[in-house]
């Protein structure tokens, strides 16, 4: 809807009430999962039992609360610990990528471009599946060859690493690259008029102008890492991530600590999420 065009009165309540209608179907469902967080009862489902922070804080089974479950707390850690390398890679590589496509002409460039792109069209299944069959592959080529016994190609932790990172690098590159074509390159000639190096005008004068792009780029990548399911789960080995994790939990039967991780992503995500906002303001 033209705010600027006229428009019936009737028109604009049945518009007004449709976008009501829409975020209420986005919010209730994870209202509900929030919900059922602080019920009293064994089973995420009604009828309310009343208030209790046990899911949380809980000490003993079967009341024992998220804080104090070590597998949930073991696989938050593994999933901080897979995000923190995606999003160093991501943007090592992005920053990378957008200097490559923005400021140089070569041949097949629009051909590299492409394929950059192709991981955000395939399945994350397919992906996962990709890579784990070309990993096997190659670990037994070497393996064959060398005698040797080659860890990182096979599922694991590396693997999940190198799984996300293949497709949450394109986003990074292509957040980086938004912001690197607004960059005047007047200013890096000027500072090689006054004696800085091409790497030392980059260093001082393109790479402060790109950060808040970069720390956004960071920030997308460690959400993405946070929440990914499919590629990771042809990945994982003995260490599971949070999502796998929870999804080994809900095959055993539903409890409410799965409410209670299910709102802390969610707080964490918003915090995060927030974040991102806030650096993207920053970039204008």
């Amino acid at each position: 809807m033209i705010p600027t065009i006229p428009q019936n009165p009737g028109f604009k309540w049945a518009y007004r009430a449709y976008i009501t209608l829409f975020f209420i179907y986005l919010a209730l469902p994870l209202a509900v999962v929030c919900t059922f967080a602080f019920n009293d009862s064994l089973f995420p489902s009604l009828p309310w039992q009343g208030f209790t922070w046990e899911w949380f804080f809980g000490t003993e089974r079967p009341r024992l609360g998220v804080f104090n479950e070590r597998p949930i707390m073991r696989s938050v850690g593994t999933s901080i610990f897979v995000a923190t390398w995606v999003s160093v890679l991501s943007i090592a590589v992005g920053t990378c990528n957008a200097f490559l496509f923005e400021r140089y002409d070569f041949r097949f460039k629009n051909l590299l471009y492409v394929l950059m792109l192709l991981p955000l069209v395939i399945p994350g299944i397919i992906l996962g599946i990709s890579i784990l069959v070309s990993s096997n592959h190659l670990a037994n080529t070497l393996e064959d060859a060398t005698g040797m016994w080659f860890d990182g190609l096979r599922p694991g932790l590396p693997l999940v690493i190198l799984g996300q990172f293949s497709f949450i690098a394109t986003f990074a590159t292509l957040v980086i690259s938004a912001r690197l074509q607004k960059f005047d390159r007047a200013l890096e000639e000027a500072a090689l008029n006054l004696g800085a190096t091409p790497f030392g005008a980059i260093r001082t004068i393109t790479l402060p102008y790109l950060m808040p792009a970069i720390a956004g780029a960071g920030v997308v990548a460690i959400l993405m890492s946070f929440e990914n399911f499919n590629t990771t789960l042809m990945l994982v080995g003995s260490d599971a991530p949070l999502t796998i994790t929870m999804f080994d939990r809900l095959k055993e039967g539903s409890t409410p600590v799965l409410n209670a991780v299910s709102l802390l992503l969610i707080a964490a995500s918003a915090c995060l999420g927030l974040l991102s906002l806030l650096l993207q303001g920053r970039r204008k």
